[in-house]
Order: structure tokens, then sequence, then C-alpha cells
């Protein structure tokens, strides 16, 4: 029984690590928040605009304890689920967890590459993202490094180097 779970900020490359990790080790992949958006048929930005952030982090949390319960699976979790409640302790204690730690430089522009819409940061300035990113990472960062694996992803900005990366996340969990 493996239980792998992925942990950083929002454009680390939580999902695109996991999934071929997932591949590489025939494993499940989940991405918990596309897990939460089938269970409760919305989107998580809505999610936040019916409930706002507190009401997520509920259910964020509950749905973490359903999905930390499966077998043989790579769990991808969002940037903010290690810093509520009890979830970092919970995630070590269900499995390895690595966090993809990234330089803020980097997470900056991989998030406006990105194409998703991200609740926390719609709307900001390319300034104002910078700063942020930096703020929430300090705030973060106390709980990110609680996690028992860390894995720089800096330089993950291609196919060649995510796959890199995935073999360094298979050599930090004695799989290679």
């Amino acid at each position: 029984m493996k239980r792998i779970i992925l942990i950083g900020y929002m454009g680390a490359g939580k999902t695109t690590v996991g999934k071929q990790l997932a591949d590489s080790l025939g494993l499940k992949f989940y991405d918990l928040d596309w897990y939460i958006e089938t269970r409760m048929h919305r989107k998580v930005s809505q999610i936040f605009e019916e409930k706002g952030e507190e009401g997520f982090r509920i259910i964020e949390r509950n749905m973490l304890h359903e999905v930390a319960e499966f077998e043989d699976v790579v769990i991808s979790c969002g940037g903010g689920t290690p810093c509520f409640f009890d979830n970092i302790d919970y995630m070590n204690c269900q499995g390895d967890v690595i966090y993809l730690k990234a330089r803020p430089d980097v997470l900056y522009k991989h998030l406006m590459m990105g194409k998703t819409e991200r609740p926390l940061i719609k709307g900001k300035t390319k300034d104002e993202l910078m700063e942020f990113i930096k703020q929430q990472l300090e705030k973060r960062e106390p709980f990110y490094t609680k996690a028992r694996h860390t894995l720089d992803v800096s330089l993950m900005d291609n196919y060649e180097k995510i796959k890199i990366s995935v073999k360094k996340a298979k050599e930090l969990l004695g799989e290679e």
C-alpha cells in the first residue's frame, strides 16, 4: 500500500509531477482540487465565492481525509492545504509527503503562463502578484518544510526536466 502526497505553492508543478509520478509507479493520481470539484459539483472558485476561504478550507480538509484513505495513490494538494487545521501532520501520518519547492520568480512565471483561474490571485497586477507570492511563501514555508521530503523544482520548465524531477522524487522515496 502506497500513498504519496505532493504539497507546495500554486504553480510549483504538483499536478504535472503527480501525474507523471503516478504513471511511472503504476499508481492512481488524484488532484485534491479536482476531487473537491467532482464531489461538490462546483468549481473551487465558486466554492470560494459562495463560502469564502474559511468555508472552502473546511470542505478541503474533509475531502483530504477522504482521498488520503485511498490506497496506491499519488495525491496533489492545493497550495494552502497543508497550512490549515492539522492537515500537514495528518498528511505525514497518511503517507510520504513531498514538498515541491520553487523560487518565487519561478512560481510567478508558472502562474503567469497558467490558464486556470485561481481565486487567490485573481485581479492582481504583475507587481502585486510577485509580492503576494513572496508574502504567502514566507507564511506557508513553516508548514511546507514539515514534509518528509523536499524536492527543488525551480528548473522544471520543459518535459525533460519534468522527467528528471519525477526521477528525483522516486529516488527520495527509495523507488529508483
